[in-house]
């Protein structure tokens, strides 16, 4: 069995972030990721522009060059990988933590290829794993999608696009430029307030133009193969639909973290517990990293404000060592 004094759970930004410290640190490390190196940004939308400039997304203060000052996706993925390959972190891609068990102040971390043996487990597995479904008839169906990629596909077709967030905001806007036949299922009185501030106006224009159809405080009733109801406040409304976008946003693996044991809060925001001063969390030498961290309030961390995670995680495991 193979021994570590720190593994960290997923390879993203924050991930990656934690590897280098513990390299810089020299402790031994392992990054187990389930996909390809960050594989929640490699499933992002083709066109994605982040919100952040690329300074904020820099970590272990290496330098992000853009050709915008809002850096897209495929120039993200480049950074990334770079990081990664050029410091020579080791970390195994492609491999999915099953179950993490503490053994005599050790954890016994087993993955589908091979089992480690750890002192400290670092989690910082994200939330782009498991959609928030809307629990209606027909979602099932092959035509619904919780996930974007690319408009192209959507090309001559009608698209329902449900969501108000920067996800579905950007999927009605491409999609509708690419000659899909868009109509936005927004269950609020207006686009999202968080979406992008130069993306915004266009979408509201493209409403108020009559490009874009939007339905607003309304809920999906049922999805049917060739069309869909909605309860609005114009009231029950049938629409024909070839496809539908549900992208109401995503929600951590909370069984994951319970399994591990970790402390859920029993309100609707299911905020893990942590001692903020080290990332701790309530099981001793097992840490939580980045967007985890805020439970379903999926919009409290990012890239830019929970970089400082990885320094302080190590900084602790340092100091408990010493």
């Amino acid at each position: 069995m193979q021994r570590f004094d720190v593994i960290i759970i997923g390879g993203g930004p924050i991930g990656i972030a934690c590897g280098l410290e513990a390299k810089k640190a020299g402790l031994s490390y392992l990054i187990i990721e389930k996909g390809p190196i960050v594989n929640s940004l490699f499933n992002y939308p083709i066109n994605m522009q982040f919100f952040s400039s690329s300074e904020k997304l820099e970590i272990d203060e290496i330098p992000f060059i853009s050709k915008e000052a809002k850096p897209k996706r495929n120039e993200a993925l480049e950074y990334y990988r770079r990081i990664v390959t050029s410091n020579k972190l080791a970390v195994h891609l492609f491999e999915e933590v099953k179950r993490v068990e503490q053994r005599d102040n050790k954890f016994i971390v087993e993955t589908t290829k091979s089992t480690y043996e750890t002192s400290n487990v670092i989690v910082a597995t994200g939330f782009y794993d498991l959609p928030n479904k809307i629990n209606v008839p027909g979602e099932d169906l092959a035509k619904v999608s919780h996930y974007y990629k690319d408009p192209h596909f959507y090309a001559s077709q009608k698209l329902a696009v449900i969501g108000a967030s920067n996800s579905a905001i950007d999927a009605a806007l491409e999609c509708y430029r690419k000659g899909a036949e868009v109509t936005l299922i927004i269950r609020g009185p207006e686009v999202g307030k968080r979406v992008k501030y130069w993306v915004r106006p266009d979408i509201i224009n493209r409403i108020e133009e009559g490009s874009i159809k939007a339905y607003y405080d309304a809920t999906v009733n049922e999805i049917r193969e060739n069309n869909l109801d909605i309860n609005s406040s114009e009231g029950l409304v049938t629409i024909p639909n070839d496809f539908v976008l549900a992208l109401t946003g995503y929600m951590p693996n909370f069984e994951f973290l319970k399994r591990l044991g970790i402390q859920l809060s029993s309100d609707e925001k299911l905020l893990p517990t942590y001692n903020p001063d080290t990332m701790e969390s309530n099981i001793e030498g097992l840490y939580l990293a980045g967007v985890i961290c805020g439970g379903m309030e999926t919009h409290k961390w990012f890239i830019e404000n929970s970089r400082i995670h990885a320094p302080t995680i190590i900084k602790h495991i340092l100091s408990k060592k010493v």
